[in-house]
């Protein structure tokens, strides 16, 4: 039996170093990681290769593509200038279409972001309105667009689309790594407020609820990537200190002050010095994700927050990072 030539482009990533390791123990697939950057940790059997999805014109490679994964982002937001990210990720998305035509690829799974919604105190689920309203969130609604095209153009195609929320587990770097490290140290101020909503999920339940989608051998499917509960800042705070950190204790700063400090990191966000407006008024904007499709297939899985903190801190060896 012939293997699948599956391609991972970002597969130096987070989330494509996780798809990496899973699919590296498939055993009828070779497997292809396409990236700009060395990954950190290299996956036994995987063959690792140079490329930017920026332009793909010169890409060498003498085989057909099965299964393309396109997972390359400048998604970092603050923290990139706008021209970035539609030229990573709208860019991106061309070149990795126009590369699955040359080598008659039939499947694509794409990551998204529910930034496409844009924040809101307002419920979302897959059938809501795109309103994004961060360069990052406007390159990936457009990046979408250009993928159901290529979906469009051949009826054997298929096409996967997540929108992933906050996604954590080892080696994320990103708020919950920064929320980990302070219940480490002992506390953690609450912004403004504790009922901040953000939906969230680990990163090996993105990959198996896609994994799933791909089972089911539909033309085209789009979901979101989170968990059905719309956990607050607080509740997520309360289960790593169930899981973990169980003397860390916690401040509520008021939100007149966190607007204050917003306004007084301003002359200081254009230098480089990783502080920004944006994000600290992020910390207290919703993120209300629901994830319709999952619950009308029977996968959005209930609880399972406290479970996630508990195998991220296995994979980590404890550090959470």
């Amino acid at each position: 039996m012939n293997k699948k030539n599956v391609l991972v482009f970002g597969g130096s990533g987070f989330i494509g170093s996780h798809l990496i390791r899973a699919l590296s123990e498939q055993a009828d697939s070779n497997i292809y990681s396409v990236d700009i950057r060395q990954p950190k940790v290299k996956t036994e059997g995987v063959t690792y290769i140079t490329g930017d999805v920026r332009d793909l014109s010169g890409f060498e490679f003498d085989q057909d593509a099965d299964v393309i994964y396109n997972f390359a982002a400048v998604h970092t937001t603050p923290g990139h200038e706008t021209h970035e990210y539609y030229e990573t990720n709208i860019r991106g998305a061309t070149e990795v279409t126009a590369f699955a035509r040359r080598k008659n690829c039939r499947t694509i799974v794409f990551t998204s972001s529910i930034s496409v919604y844009g924040p809101s105190e307002e419920a979302k689920t897959e059938e809501s309105a795109p309103a994004p309203e961060s360069a990052y969130g406007w390159s990936k609604w457009l990046s979408e667009g250009i993928h159901r095209a290529w979906l469009e153009e051949n009826e054997q195609h298929r096409l996967v689309i997540v929108r992933p929320a906050v996604i954590f587990g080892h080696r994320e770097g990103g708020n919950f790594t920064r929320l980990a490290k302070l219940l480490k140290k002992g506390f953690f101020v609450y912004p403004g407020r504790k009922d901040t909503i953000k939906a969230c999920y680990y990163v090996e339940d993105l990959l198996s609820s896609v994994n799933y989608a791909l089972s089911l051998n539909e033309r085209y499917v789009l979901f979101n990537g989170c968990y059905p509960e719309r956990y607050t800042l607080e509740q997520i705070v309360e289960t790593f200190k169930t899981v973990e950190f169980h003397d860390a204790r916690t401040f509520l700063l008021p939100r007149f002050v966190v607007s204050m400090v917003a306004m007084g990191l301003k002359p200081f966000s254009t230098m480089g010095l990783g502080v920004h407006p944006d994000r600290v008024t992020k910390l207290v904007r919703s993120t209300d994700i629901i994830p319709g499709w999952l619950e009308a297939q029977g996968q959005a899985k209930p609880d399972m927050l406290a479970s996630a903190l508990k195998r991220w801190k296995s994979d980590s060896r404890g550090s959470f990072e």
